[in-house]
């Protein structure tokens, strides 16, 4: 069986690319995905500082639940999940894409990893949030 690209002496060369997406469409991927990474970066900066304060102090249950009930760092956390998450999806949408070349294991696969990752970020939330209410 050949994929929908392939010349075939049947399909005309419209036939072949109808269906693949325009050239338009990836523009807002790209677009976030610099986005999260530029957001990424002070988000990042401000995680390992948290985690070096965080273990300098000892690190018990009561410090890090003190820690995360001050609203701005319970909000920079949830900023820091969402925006790896969701930069991180996009770039192994682009990975799968790129690389799987069988169409169901290509759909599986993106289904898989963005359910795995939502079902992830979900969770991550929620501890943040149990920890900071």
């Amino acid at each position: 069986m050949s994929n929908k690209w392939e010349a075939t002496p049947f399909k005309s060369p419209t036939a072949r690319v109808s269906g693949l997406g325009s050239s338009h469409a990836g523009v807002h991927h790209w677009m976030m995905q610099k986005i999260t990474a530029l957001a990424n970066i002070p988000l990042v900066l401000w995680a390992i500082w948290s985690a070096m304060t965080l273990a300098g102090a000892g690190a018990s249950y009561d410090i890090v639940r003190g820690f995360f009930a001050q609203p701005v760092n319970a909000i920079l956390m949830l900023l820091f999940l969402l925006s790896t998450f969701y930069h991180a999806a996009l770039g192994l949408q682009v990975v799968i894409e790129d690389y799987v070349h069988c169409e169901k294991m290509k759909m599986l696969s993106l289904i898989a990893v963005k359910l795995a990752l939502f079902a992830l970020c979900v969770a991550s939330v929620f501890s943040v949030l149990k920890l900071a209410l």
